[in-house]
């Protein structure tokens, strides 16, 4: 089995990048979501060129699926390359009190230069930005403490540009996903599609699911990526012997009559519903 080749750049995306853009103009501080699973995977390569000298918070969301070793060892290489983090867990809220105060903070410096010309405080505008299905608009939600925008755990659920008041002192403006145009990193490519960061119609699940468990095989000889060498035989009873590709039509023998589609699912739906214990699938590169 080939490799899995993942592009996927939706029409919506193009148009609400264009938006975006013409948005930003409004915004004081930006608030950048990422995988805490895939950080370095989930961080687009226009982004700081787009942000210009804006401030920017950088955040790890669903930090309940990474290990709590690789948390504090992303913590401190993203504060030694020179980025406010922060991590979330947006469905839990954990965390998220903390970013509502660090955005407002980070956002005073605005409010500062208004006094000295003589103008009135305002509401911190805020975007909320980062690739699909990162947890923005559940972050969002969170914040406003109810539902305000659309949230699942699929990508492309949010399709346009829309702006929800926080509180008197915070606006936040909900954008759709972004993506590069072409992923020419196709091991990132993996990782959004093994992540459900990016649509379905991008990827075939059985090349992606044989790929997950190279992966963690791989994995299991990094301590920080909660990968065990006997998670597979914990889970479904049958140890990998051999290729991705060999094992699961080994484990779709053992659990599914042979349906190599409808075991491909289960392995990609347990990884992604954290069934398989909290997992890394990046470290710090000094990790």
């Amino acid at each position: 089995m080939s490799a899995p080749q993942i592009q996927w750049y939706p029409g919506h995306i193009a148009k609400a990048e264009r938006q975006l853009q013409e948005q930003l103009k409004r915004v004081d501080v930006v608030l950048e979501v990422r995988d805490a699973r895939i950080p370095l995977a989930t961080d687009h390569p226009r982004l700081k060129s787009w942000l210009g000298s804006r401030e920017r918070l950088l955040i790890l969301n669903r930090l309940d699926m990474i290990p709590a070793p690789a948390r504090q060892a992303w913590i401190d290489w993203f504060r030694s390359q020179g980025d406010r983090v922060l991590l979330t867990d947006a469905h839990a809220g954990t965390g998220v009190a903390q970013l509502s105060q660090a955005a407002q903070a980070a956002g005073a410096a605005m409010n500062a230069r208004r006094k000295q010309r003589g103008m009135l405080p305002r509401a911190v505008r805020a975007v909320v930005i980062g690739f699909p299905n990162v947890g923005k608009s559940a972050l969002i939600n969170r914040l406003v403490k109810k539902k305000v925008v659309e949230s699942a755990r699929r990508a492309g659920v949010t399709r346009s540009l829309r702006w929800v008041r926080v509180s008197e002192h915070l606006d936040l403006l909900d954008a759709p996903g972004v993506l590069p145009s072409r992923l020419d990193d196709q091991t990132a490519a993996l990782k959004l599609a093994l992540c459900d960061d990016i649509g379905e119609a991008a990827y075939d699940n059985q090349r992606v699911a044989a790929a997950l468990v190279d992966c963690l095989q791989a994995l299991e000889a990094q301590p920080l990526s909660g990968v065990t060498p006997t998670l597979f035989f914990d889970r479904y009873g049958l140890s990998v012997d051999d290729t991705g590709e060999a094992y699961l039509a080994a484990l779709a023998d053992h659990r599914c009559q042979g349906d190599r589609e409808r075991t491909a699912l289960m392995l990609l739906n347990d990884f992604r519903r954290g069934s398989l214990g909290p997992i890394a699938l990046e470290l710090p590169p000094t990790a």
